[in-house]
């Protein structure tokens, strides 16, 4: 009798139920591992130091809960873009939002609000820095080291269709001496 070089592993094959058996697994450590999460890091402030960050408990305020100073009629006001920061240095978030009717069809005119929170806790807007009346509408918009920033479609005048906005403005908005400064980096630009 010989005996083969490699021993007999007829054992060792795999069925379905092994496949079965190993996917329950790795989909259960998979669950496991995005239900348990480590601890957010924290690192403790020299003493003596203030810091500008916002208090944890801090949250901006929400744009959702606030009613916006726009005249929609039958429409609801929508906000399509919002971004949150400390943007007056007092270590509490407020938030910037666009906002416009939601109209049916064609596009609305946008608003730029900034929120901040009152003393009782509640929303309210502070600032209105893009009004709907000037018939603009925000495309790019963000915050960056305290300053709000946007890209502004309008028209130069009131003969130009609602339809083509001929005219582009890169602007900046920022605190200073208790009201926010709007700042034109760039000459306004026909598109």
């Amino acid at each position: 009798m010989q005996h083969p070089a490699v021993p007999d592993l007829s054992h060792t094959h795999t069925r379905p139920i092994h496949w079965v058996a190993t996917a329950t697994a790795l989909a259960a450590v998979v669950a496991l591992s995005s239900v348990l999460q480590p601890d957010a890091a924290t690192a403790a402030q020299p003493h003596g130091t203030e810091s500008k960050q916002a208090p944890a408990h801090a949250a901006p305020p929400d744009p959702a809960a606030v009613t916006f100073p726009l005249r929609c009629g039958p429409v609801d006001a929508v906000v399509e873009k919002k971004a949150t920061g400390d943007l007056d240095g007092d270590g509490r978030p407020e938030t910037a939002a666009v906002v416009h009717c939601d109209a049916p069809m064609g596009t609305p005119p946008d608003g730029v609000y900034v929120l901040t929170r009152a003393d009782d806790g509640k929303p309210r807007v502070v600032a209105t820095l893009v009004d709907p009346a000037d018939r603009r509408t925000v495309t790019d918009f963000a915050l960056r080291d305290g300053e709000i920033l946007a890209t502004l479609l309008g028209y130069s005048s009131a003969d130009v269709p609602s339809c083509c906005p001929d005219v582009t403005d890169e602007v900046k908005w920022q605190w200073k001496n208790g009201t926010f400064v709007r700042d034109t980096p760039s000459q306004a630009r026909t598109v």
